[in-house]
């Protein structure tokens, strides 16, 4: 079957050739692309995984296959152990590459040497913390009002201490750091916390000891 564009017998002044194009082409016209059904899903993960290993064909094949993953998972297991110990011990020596952001910096070490300069009973925080459950758990109510009461007067002479040691805190940073935007609240916060832990509990460990003279 043909299709006619122009007959020679047209009016035009210039005589075109006919073209003739076939149903048969046409329909390769319209059906012209990749020529295959689209991959399935399953079928392209395959693919970008590439080829999947044969099953075993004997029992000790798949006894061989089976200690070897286990052997692969257990370096995998330690390397990622021994990661995690390096990691451990470069960020309690203070290493910034390993610190948390909130540690980082020498604005944030002069901080902590401060800190860690100077005995304060705010240290005794979590033991106190401990005492108050245990006190709840006294079988004599006297007793338990009397020990909540001591755990109450040291927790606010902790406060009090806290709130004095933060401006000491403040006011020898900004010393120290003239050309840094220092935050009073921050670095008070940061030493409150710091000083309200254990000193063996600190991370990073503490690199000045008890009355040392911090420049």
């Amino acid at each position: 079957m043909r299709f006619l564009r122009r007959s020679a017998d047209s009016p035009d002044t210039e005589q075109v050739e006919e073209s003739a194009v076939t149903v048969e082409e046409l329909a390769r016209g319209r059906t012209a692309g990749k020529g295959r059904p689209t991959p399935k899903r399953r079928e392209a993960e395959g693919r970008r995984r590439g080829p999947v290993a044969p099953p075993p064909k004997t029992t000790r094949e798949a006894m061989r296959r089976a200690r070897g993953s286990k052997e692969e998972r257990a370096e995998l297991a330690a390397k990622r152990k021994a990661q995690r110990v390096e990691q451990r011990q470069r960020m309690n020596e203070g290493d910034d590459r390993y610190l948390m952001p909130r540690d980082r910096g020498p604005v944030k070490a002069y901080v902590r040497d401060l800190v860690d300069s100077k005995r304060n009973l705010m240290g005794l925080f979590m033991p106190l913390a401990v005492l108050v459950f245990v006190s709840m758990l006294l079988p004599s109510l006297a007793a338990q009002q009397i020990a909540q009461l001591i755990c109450m007067v040291m927790l606010l002479i902790m406060v009090v201490e806290g709130v004095l040691n933060g401006r000491r805190v403040a006011k020898a940073t900004r010393a120290k750091f003239p050309k840094e935007n220092i935050r009073g609240a921050s670095v008070g916060w940061y030493a409150f916390m710091r000083a309200a832990q254990p000193r063996r509990l600190r991370v990073p460990k503490p690199r000045v000891g008890p009355g040392a003279v911090v420049a």
